[in-house]
């Protein structure tokens, strides 16, 4: 599954800019070429391009919280208690009618006391490159609460207030175990129609560093991003800086003669692997 943030038509002109751009610059790779190997993510090329000046993919967003969890959350005590649930993973719990046909495909909970849920708005299964908007919903297990923080206007209500039964029958069995806030009055919000996600991921770390990790075990939690704003611009350069550093130091572990052993039958060479 491979879920993308733009409707149909977006999607189609978005691909179409794209393949103009790649075809009057000769340092663009394809759109199709893998770019980095980030543990459990792949990142490529059209990741690469959208995460410049379009609509994020779930591949962006997922590299993310693996970011996150690998680079922030493995230093702390919390990083057992938190759990930064993937995309596709949210799109599963979502699309599906009954919980209990896919326990075995969600993580276990028993010692987990924060969720973090990227929410797009496709609801169809079938289209998978479809949507066109995301938001994010923290699901607070140990308070059972859920906070929706939506960068335009609470557009995306409908469908968090839908995974946010999804948790709960997942945690508790029970569709109404949490309760739901919608903070989008408290959300900083996007000037444009297309930094849902960077909003996301902006919102994500701030509310995981600031809010959750400095408060400590037991301490109060202020969840509002009230009076709080965004750059996304400079998210989105920052975002780029990290994985061009993380290619960088990825080839730099490999010799020439690793990557050329590892070429595939098609003759390509893989991404530059961290691992």
């Amino acid at each position: 599954m491979h879920m993308r943030t733009r409707s149909r038509n977006r999607l189609s002109a978005t691909l179409d800019s794209i393949r103009d751009r790649v075809g009057r610059s000769g340092d663009r790779l394809a759109a199709d070429m893998p770019y980095l190997s980030y543990h459990d993510i792949c990142l490529w090329q059209e990741d690469i391009n959208c995460l410049e000046n379009d609509w994020l993919t779930d591949n962006n967003i997922a590299f993310w919280e693996e970011y996150l969890e690998r680079e922030t959350l493995s230093h702390t005590s919390a990083s057992n208690s938190i759990l930064l649930l993937r995309p596709s993973m949210t799109f599963l719990l979502k699309c599906e009618s009954n919980i209990l046909n896919i326990l075995s495909a969600l993580p276990q909970t028993t010692n987990i006391t924060h969720i973090f849920l990227p929410i797009n708005d496709n609801s169809n299964p079938n289209l998978p490159e479809g949507g066109s908007h995301w938001s994010l919903l923290v699901v607070s297990l140990k308070d059972r609460v859920a906070f929706h923080y939506d960068s335009l206007g609470g557009a995306n209500n409908r469908h968090a207030r839908e995974v946010c039964k999804k948790v709960g029958v997942w945690v508790y069995r029970d569709e109404n175990s949490l309760q739901f806030y919608d903070l989008g009055e408290d959300t900083p919000q996007q000037t444009n129609t297309y930094d849902c996600g960077v909003h996301v991921c902006l919102n994500m770390r701030h509310l995981l560093v600031k809010r959750l990790l400095m408060a400590g075990e037991g301490g109060e939690v202020n969840m509002s991003l009230k009076g709080k704003s965004w750059n996304a611009k400079a998210g989105r350069e920052e975002m780029g800086k990290i994985i061009r550093g993380l290619r960088r130091t990825a080839e730099r572990s490999q010799s020439p003669a690793e990557r050329e052993r590892s070429r595939g039958r098609d003759g390509r060479t893989p991404p530059p692997r961290i691992e």
